[in-house]
């Protein structure tokens, strides 16, 4: 047990070793620059450079400047303080099992309840920010959902904490909010970036939680408190903590760079869209639904291992409950490099490779992700385990920034559907994989881990479909038709909306989204008079 430990907290500080060896690569790339962009760029009064359509072409992580970053800061933020909720029983779970008297079979339906409930949330959520904007869609949903935590501190039956798991988890779905945002608010040239760092510091409360909430935990019962009632205080913190963030989104954010989406439909400055046409145009583009199934194995797989990890290391290797909760938390934890590393990768191959390169780094990551967690099943030491976790954990969450790397160049029309039902996807991937691998005890743990990085590279094979007619895909250069950006985005607008203007944001994003024609990959002309051949 004392060899175990010693392992356990050399093992633990990796992440961090990790971190600050990226740490020069990370403050590198901060302000990527793209020729194409820059000469679009526009004299305005905001703090950052910006393109035609006001999007920020720069991403200063230390700026808290409005709106660009101030939205950035905002929206990592309260998306962190919602994992910081979901994931908050987790880590407590032996004592929350022996003071409720839940079954294995409980645990893990309240595991599949927390992830479930997001999954129609995401959706949801992808629409009202198409139709209301991200700040009102996400502030309300947070504030909605802070109840569910209060309320966990009363459970008294296995139904009851089942239900509180469920109704907590729809606040998952900001993480679509917080991708549509990013993407409303930095250009092509950095959205992957930034959307990767959004996400990912907001995944990292999935980690900071499992240190948080048995740090919480040992406090109020070293004050008095005995074990049965301390689990219970230690719920206020995180739903104190996720009201402050909703009250700090609806009044400090701002939907787009212009404004607040009422006030833009107001003025006529923005297209007031039917909800109809922004579905038909999200569930009709293929491209959506493979990033859906696709990201369903490595955000998906990244919350089934949220749930079943401090568990697993507890009840298989023995450790106490704290020394679970850091080696769990070190899983998470990684996301403060891992998935924005991702996201800055995404951006970086574009420059070369453009829109193929960014499809081709997202296959080869996810399928080496998906090999790590096969081995990380069949490993039986201690030491082993934690080495091969926390090497699985940065290619799995990477491969979650590569993915909305792409996400936002799918549609412009439908950017929040698309959003959702990736978003969505990764829920749905979640709960299939807790379903067949860890809902009773059909299978060991290990054994599930290991099918689930073989449905992991299975469900990653997809990817080698995704293709642009203007950019193309993994193996095939461009349409010989010789389709533009303008022709792709310009389909999901009819004559009459065109001759309304309805169409012109995106115009202005085909011309912004040029860039992803890269600088050794032949892509469609540019159209002279800037007009799509419709």
């Amino acid at each position: 047990m004392h060899t175990y430990q010693h392992n356990i907290k050399s093992c633990f500080f990796l992440p961090f070793l990790k971190f600050f060896i990226f740490f020069r690569f990370f403050t590198i790339p901060t302000t990527m620059e793209n020729m194409d962009l820059e000469s679009k760029s526009v004299n305005t009064n905001f703090a950052l450079p910006v393109d035609s359509e006001h999007k920020a072409t720069e991403f200063r992580i230390y700026s808290v400047s409005a709106p660009h970053m101030r939205s950035f800061h905002l929206s990592w933020i309260s998306f962190f303080s919602c994992f910081v909720s979901t994931f908050a029983a987790p880590p407590l779970l032996p004592i929350i099992r022996d003071n409720l008297d839940l079954t294995s079979t409980d645990i893990g339906n309240a595991g599949i309840a927390a992830v479930s409930g997001a999954v129609f949330a995401r959706i949801a959520m992808g629409t009202a920010c198409d139709l209301f904007g991200p700040r009102l869609a996400s502030s309300a949903l947070i504030l909605i959902t802070v109840p569910a935590v209060f309320l966990t501190s009363i459970t008294n039956s296995a139904l009851s904490f089942l239900l509180v798991r469920f109704f907590t988890g729809f606040s998952l779905a900001t993480f679509v909010s917080t991708q549509f945002w990013m993407s409303s608010m930095f250009s092509a040239n950095v959205v992957g970036t930034a959307n990767g760092i959004a996400g990912g510091w907001g995944n990292l409360g999935g980690g900071a939680t499992q240190l948080i909430m048995p740090l919480v935990f040992s406090l109020i019962h070293k004050i008095g408190a005995n074990q049965f009632t301390a689990w219970r205080i230690a719920f206020f913190i995180p739903a104190l903590f996720q009201a402050l963030t909703a009250y700090a989104v609806f009044f400090l954010g701002q939907d787009m760079p212009d404004g607040d989406y009422a006030k833009l439909h107001k003025s006529g400055e923005k297209h007031k869209d039917n909800m109809l046409d922004v579905l038909y145009h999200a569930v009709t583009n293929y491209r959506g639904w493979i990033l859906a199934l696709t990201y369903g194995y490595c955000f998906g797989v990244e919350l089934t291992v949220d749930n079943i990890i401090a568990q697993y290391f507890f009840d298989r290797f023995n450790v106490n409950l704290h020394t679970a909760g850091m080696i769990a938390a070190s899983f998470g934890l990684a996301n403060l490099f891992s998935r924005p590393g991702g996201g800055m990768l995404s951006d970086i191959v574009a420059k070369r490779f453009g829109m193929r390169g960014r499809i081709w780094v997202l296959w080869v990551v996810q399928t080496l992700g998906g090999l790590l967690c096969v081995l990380l099943g069949k490993v039986e030491s201690l030491s082993g385990s934690i080495a091969v976790m926390l090497v699985f954990s940065v290619f799995c969450q990477a491969a979650c920034g590569l993915t909305f790397g792409v996400v936002p160049f799918v549609s412009r029309r439908s950017l929040g559907i698309i959003s959702g039902m990736t978003g969505g996807g990764g829920n749905v991937g979640a709960v299939l994989t807790q379903v067949i691998f860890f809902r009773g005890s059909k299978y060991s743990t290990e054994t599930g881990i290991t099918y689930m990085g073989i449905m992991i590279i299975c469900c990653t094979i997809p990817i080698l479909f995704i293709y642009f007619p203007q950019w193309g895909g993994m193996f095939y250069g461009p349409s010989s038709k010789g389709l533009t950006e303008e022709d792709y985005y310009m389909k999901e607008w009819n004559l009459k909306e065109k001759e309304n203007g309805f169409h012109h944001a995106s115009m202005k994003f085909a011309g912004n989204s040029r860039s992803e024609r890269g600088k050794k990959v032949e892509s469609a002309p540019t159209p002279i008079d800037g007009t799509p051949n419709i």
